[in-house]
């Protein structure tokens, strides 16, 4: 053997193909579906009061994924996505940033932006459009925002958020301000190619950047294995491209803390950019549009939920000391309480004013878009049946 010099490269004389089908990742597991620990894990760093909060974030966004589900299916809301099962991915891996760190996910980050402190009025308000709704009722259901806690507003298409990250990770680089962004995706998103273009550019410039994949087995019907890829899986995918790259347990909460905080590190100190592959399940539908018996068994299903995220973490508490099932039960009802009440007073509240559909486009609304409105408010006018009457606000733009 030889080496070419100029490129550094390992030179043979006899062919042979590199077999990728042949490539296998480990998955890193610290906290077992028992809720005990691998005796011989490396676990993160946390303490009783972060492990609590966790705790205390991962049961509020489960019951306020089932009582939405059920909202809609009264016909409340028109529509809604439930991160039911995936919850320990986007709630361990925020707790592992600093809260100055950007965040755009997809559409189950609903856990990451609770974490921070979105509160249980702005879930609602954003869920009915309402005028307290901070994206002003113009995105769908669980699109949500918050440039106070440094989420970005979620869009619907797949993978735009994954460019966006690797340019926003560029400019924190330029800025020298030690810190980072995470971006949540599916493995479904990573078939799109902004995925492939953004971890291309990520690994080439070495911006501070955290790529989530969220693994869980389905992009709506379509399954991962045998129908997405022929690999591995998303996670040999950050190889190809030279990054550092991590699969995990996606439902232990321990692996998504410790994985986080290992990436981050890299992320701020090293500029590397970092793919986690936290393998999970979607135990509800893809949405309440999506019917999930149509493809797949009730034995898979149960399967996934001897591996729910947050009875694991309840079971390890309790070992602790640090919950009992008194108190955990406890909490469950206040945040059921809690959730109802929001519902019932966000549904009441009007929605924003018909002004506001041309406001934070320009600096100042152009003669077009002021035409546009006028237009719309004489529509409304000649046909008020087919629009509701919310105090006011929509006919003709009157208070």
């Amino acid at each position: 053997m030889a080496k070419d010099k100029k490129h550094q490269l390992e030179i043979v004389t006899k062919p042979s193909f590199i077999d990728g089908s042949a490539l296998k990742i480990p998955m890193l597991q610290i906290l077992k579906e028992d809720g005990t620990l691998h005796k011989d894990a490396e676990l993160p760093e946390f303490d009783k009061e972060l492990m609590l909060k966790i705790f205390d974030t991962m049961q509020f966004i489960r019951v306020l994924d089932e009582r939405m589900i059920a909202a809609q299916r009264q016909g409340r809301i028109s529509f809604y996505l439930s991160s039911l099962g995936e919850e320990a991915a986007s709630i361990g891996s925020a707790a592992a940033l600093d809260d100055e760190d950007m965040i755009m996910g997809q559409y189950r980050e609903q856990g990451s932006l609770a974490y921070r402190g979105f509160t249980v009025e702005q879930f609602m308000n954003q869920l009915f459009s309402n005028e307290q709704d901070l994206g002003k009722g113009r995105q769908m259901p669980v699109h949500y925002g918050c440039a106070d806690l440094n989420f970005m507003t979620i869009a619907s298409p797949l993978a735009t958020q994954i460019p966006q990250a690797t340019g926003y990770a560029y400019g924190q680089k330029m800025d020298k301000n030690g810190k980072c962004t995470i971006c949540y995706f599916g493995e479904g998103a990573a078939s799109e190619g902004d995925f492939h273009a953004a971890l291309n550019m990520a690994a080439v410039y070495r911006v501070p950047v955290i790529f989530f994949c969220r693994n869980n087995g389905y992009a709506i019907s379509t399954p991962a294995q045998g129908e997405q890829f022929a690999g591995d899986g998303i996670a040999p995918r950050g190889v190809g491209y030279g990054m550092k790259t991590i699969r995990i347990d996606g439902n232990d909460i321990m692996a998504v803390l410790k994985a986080t905080q290992m990436a981050r590190k890299l992320a701020v100190e090293e500029n590397e950019p970092v793919l986690i592959e936290g393998m999970s399940y979607r135990m509800a539908g893809h949405s309440t549009s999506d019917d999930p018996t149509g493809y797949r068994t009730r034995d898979e299903e149960a399967g996934w939920r001897a591996k729910d995220p947050l009875e694991r973490l309840q079971k390890w508490l309790l070992s602790k000391d640090w919950m009992t099932q008194e108190k955990a039960d406890e909490i469950y009802q206040q945040k059921k309480e809690a959730v109802l009440a929001a519902l019932k007073k966000a549904e009441k509240v009007a929605v924003p004013h018909i002004d506001e559909i041309i406001e934070d486009v320009y600096d100042q609304p152009h003669d077009q878009l002021q035409q546009q409105l006028r237009d719309l408010k004489a529509h409304i006018q000649k046909y008020p049946d087919a629009y509701p009457k919310t105090s006011g606000r929509i006919e003709g733009g009157q208070d």
